[in-house]
This record gives structure tokens, sequence and C-alpha cells, in this order.
């Protein structure tokens, strides 16, 4: 998933109309933390069973200082001035690794099971695409306006002036496109890649995120389908977007699935997808599952961003549980 990319911000970002329990606390406490579409209500009659947790290992990677590292395209994070990264929760079986740093060709290599330590070398690079890529990334990830997005934007064409047939690079414009809100010019972006890359899971999650913003909504439930079966079922930013799409349409029985099968494939390296499960079981009034919902995001990131709003959440939630009146 290059760049792991901002796609986790930008769900909360582009999320709708606030859900109930949102709402109670944004009155409660007088601020804006996030908002959730809103649905009609319905009582869950038992308590689903979390998804099933398979042993998992840690894994120290280590290659040159600040270098990006995916495992089976999910950014795990960044190794540290000395060239090391610990990754935790490593799901058993096999893997591929993948390395990027700035001024290297990027590397990958398979993660033989059972692994718990491997090098990624990584070799200098005087490829001007592939270096104007990387800076066109870098871009992306910085940008905090549309001038930045722009920015980004012009170093993405760059690249690809440098080397046409450039599926990442495509990928990466489409991204920024789609923040820009320039939802054409996005999915173009995600056909030209496709000429390369025929099979292409994350240009399909992303073209499904631009159908779901420029409100499509089958074509984003197509679109986020194809993802996972060109993937073979593996593509959580696909089925946090099926998630979404579904959650909007009314079917939270079947976005919460969608949000479980996210949160297994990511090893809980990403907490704000609980804070979502969360708010789709608020909204079948299911407050005890809501509750272990947002008390695991709590647990993963006891000082994560949301972490104030959701414990405030979670004592209302409490009292809705126990029947008590809610504060309008």
């Amino acid at each position: 998933m290059p760049a792991h990319h901002s796609f986790w911000p930008v769900l909360i970002r582009a999320a709708g109309a606030g859900a109930s329990g949102w709402r109670r606390f944004l009155a409660v406490a007088g601020i804006m933390v996030l908002s959730i579409p809103g649905g009609n209500a319905v009582w869950s009659q038992r308590r689903s069973s979390p998804p099933p947790v398979s042993a998992s290992r840690s894994l120290l990677v280590t290659t040159e200082p600040n270098t990006i590292i995916w495992i089976d395209e999910i950014r795990r994070g960044v190794t540290d001035a000395t060239g090391r990264l610990e990754l935790p929760n490593i799901s058993p079986g096999r893997h591929v690794l993948r390395g990027r740093a700035t001024g290297f060709k990027e590397a990958s290599l398979p993660l033989v099971a059972g692994r718990r330590s491997v090098a990624i070398k990584l070799v200098r690079t005087t490829d001007r695409a592939e270096l104007t890529f990387q800076q066109a990334e870098e871009a992306r990830e910085k940008a905090k306006d549309d001038t930045g997005r722009q920015n980004a934007a012009e170093l993405y064409r760059q690249a690809l002036q440098l080397r046409p047939a450039f599926p990442t690079a495509h990928l990466g414009l489409a991204r920024v496109l789609l923040d820009l809100n320039h939802y054409q010019q996005a999915l173009a972006e995600i056909e030209a890649a496709r000429r390369n890359r025929p099979v292409y899971p994350e240009a399909s999650a992303v073209e499904g995120r631009i159908h779901r913003e420029a409100a499509f909504t089958e074509e984003a439930i197509q679109s986020f389908r194809r993802a996972i079966r060109e993937s073979r079922g593996f593509q959580p930013e696909a089925h946090v977007g099926l998630a979404r799409v579904l959650e909007e349409k009314g079917q939270y029985s079947e976005a919460i699935v969608e949000f479980r099968k996210a949160i297994a494939q990511l090893s809980d390296s990403e907490p704000v997808i609980y804070q979502l499960l969360g708010a789709a079981y608020e909204k079948q009034q299911n407050y005890k599952e809501a509750i272990v919902a947002y008390e695991k995001y709590l647990a993963l990131a006891p000082n994560g961003s949301l972490a104030g709003a959701i414990r405030s959440v979670i004592d209302q939630l409490r009292r809705d549980a126990a029947g008590q009146e809610i504060i309008p």
C-alpha cells in the first residue's frame, strides 16, 4: 500500500453527518472530534464473537535509516536512525516485505514463515523518474493544504513524463487528485495505471473511494468488491471502504463484517478502525459491542488523537446501556 497511506486519516476527514452518540458527546464537550454517517437503529440480540486471533510474532527489520516498510502492501512503519524497526503482530504464514528509502531503489523480498529478523539491502539509484516519484510520495504525505497537494501532483506528473509506464505514480497522482476533489481526473489516472498493470487491487480500492466521494454508491461497491477479488480477499483498504458504503446504506450488520475483516488483516496496526466499528455498533444501539470496540481503540492508542473523545462517548454509552437519561 504505497504511502499507507494517508488513507486512514481520510476515512475520518471524509465522514458525513454525525451519529447520535457522537452528537451527544459534542453537546456535552462542546468540541468537534469527527463525524460518522447516521442511520436507523436496530438492537442486536446477541453479542457477536470477536475475530479469531492467530498466534502472532514480532519481526526485526534492518536496512537503511528512514526506510518505509510495507508488509503485504500495508505500511507498517519507518526504520530509525540506525536502520532498525521492530514490527509486532506479524501473523503466521508467508508475506512480502517491501522497503523504500529516499535515494535508493525500492526492494521487495518474501518473508519466510518463522523468521524473527530480516535484512533488506537497498541499492542507491540515479533513476530520475524513481527519485522524482519518491519526492512526490513524500510531498503527498506531508501536504496539509491544497497548495501542498498541488505541489505533490506536479511532482507525480514530472515522474510520469520521465517514465510514462509507471503504475504506482499514476496511482499516487490519483490519490492526490482525489484529495483535491478532482474526481474525473483521478479516475483517468486509475485507468492509466491499469493499462500497465491490469490486475491492481490498490487501484481498484482507490477507484472505489473516488466513486464514494462522488456519491456513486453502486459503482463504489463494485470497485471495492473488485479490489477484494483481485487481491484474493486481502485488501483492508477495500474492506473498510466497502464497510463505509454499506454503513451509509443502513446495512450495519454487513458493514460490521467488513470492518472486522479489515481489523483482522491489519493485525491491530490501525486503531482507528475500532472507532469506526464502534460507531457502526452504536448505530445498531448495540451499546455493549460499541463499548468493547471503543475500549479496544483505547488499549491500542491510549494517547491517540481520539482517546479523550472516545472516553467521553463510552461514559455516555454506559448510561444508554443502563437506560439512563442522556443529556440532549
